[in-house]
């Protein structure tokens, strides 16, 4: 069972205005592919557009996608099909419109359940933690918007087989093996992945140029990364935060291990982009981590994010700067699985949508 496509038919991609997060830029990509390699009138379809400082609704990361764009769909029509991802903002979507045909993606598994958090769930410790950093240079209050006990009392207070809005879907698509195995009760459920912007793939490394370093991202499980940090005096740890794309290639080229203990609520990309640079991945088994289709590394560079673990993590750390060319081969078939990303996103997106004969 497929997406049926018609001569005529358009397809509307929903997407946050000005992000350029990893979440829109698969969005965008969408969007370029179903007009350049399946040739179908396909639109981003800015939902929250505000005009103000922005002149325009696209970031300018993805001028490069050339995706036309809307503010609103005018056509509501049963051979037109409208893909929202799978947070709340834009799930609410499905409402407006009757007769166009719904599709949700499901970037990942969590922000599912986290975008069901209001303001009001978590603005008083954050409002009290920014005054405890004014005046006391440290937070009072450890708030971790994805910590796993948070998520597991949001999975069980939204059911999503439940939920009235994913009802409104007519297939549904999740950009992980976690995904289809989470989401299993919704029928149609496809698999579309992603892969990671060109300007990752085509650079090239220098190997030799690699130093003891190891970089991670500090806004992904970071309450365990820090203790790593800490029992690690010894080695130079370096955050990937702030940074445009360029300083990230930099960083990455420059460091030989990237380590990554956040919740992985879809297939992450930096992991990649590290390991397509060069780097030694070292993960935590939470989310998507836990499967090896969504990260495609051996079991030993995976740990559970426990303090008696700590110490074996150190110890690959420096193991991988000890022996690196041989522990970088260990990366060989994740390497050769991100380059064939791109492929497998047309191959996989031809299965899905299919024109009328």
């Amino acid at each position: 069972m497929s997406v049926l496509i018609f001569k005529d038919t358009k397809i509307y991609i929903a997407c946050p205005a000005n992000s350029a997060t990893g979440g829109p830029e698969l969005l965008h990509q969408l969007g370029y592919h179903l007009i350049n390699d399946l040739n179908i009138k396909a639109f981003m379809y800015y939902y929250n557009y505000e005009g103000g400082k922005f002149k325009t609704p696209v970031h300018p990361e993805f001028e490069v996608y050339n995706v036309p764009f809307v503010l609103d769909i005018k056509e509501d029509d049963e051979r037109n099909i409208l893909i929202v991802p799978e947070i709340s903002a834009a799930l609410t979507l499905l409402k407006k419109y009757k007769n166009i045909r719904k599709g949700v993606w499901f970037l990942s598994v969590d922000n599912y359940y986290l975008s069901k958090l209001t303001r009001r769930d978590f603005f008083f410790k954050r409002a009290i933690n920014k005054l405890l950093n004014i005046l006391l240079k440290r937070p009072l209050l450890d708030f971790d918007i994805t910590s796993q006990e948070l998520l597991d009392k949001l999975i069980e207070k939204f059911d999503y087989r439940n939920d009235q809005l994913l009802k409104l879907a007519n297939f549904y698509m999740t950009q992980t093996y976690r995904g289809l195995k989470w989401f299993s009760d919704l029928k149609p459920l496809y698999y579309l992945s992603d892969y990671l912007n060109k300007e990752f793939l085509e650079t090239q490394t220098d190997l030799s140029k690699k130093e003891n370093i190891v970089a991670y991202n500090p806004k992904k499980g970071f309450s365990f990364t820090k203790k790593i940090i800490s029992s690690a005096k010894d080695i130079k740890f370096v955050p990937i935060i702030n940074m445009s794309r360029e300083e990230v290639i930099k960083t990455l080229q420059k460091v030989k291990v990237y380590i990554d203990f956040g919740n992985h609520p879809g297939k992450d990309r930096v992991p990649r982009e590290a390991a397509i640079l060069g780097c030694c991945v070292i993960t935590g088994k939470r989310g998507s981590a836990e499967f090896f289709e969504d990260v495609s590394i051996p079991d030993e560079y995976k740990f559970e994010d426990k303090e008696e673990n700590i110490p074996k993590i150190i110890e690959k750390i420096k193991d991988c700067f000890e022996n690196f060319e041989k522990r970088y081969k260990d990366f060989d078939n994740y390497r050769q699985i991100i380059k064939e990303e791109p492929q497998k996103f047309v191959e996989d997106l031809k299965k899905i949508f299919v024109k009328e004969e």
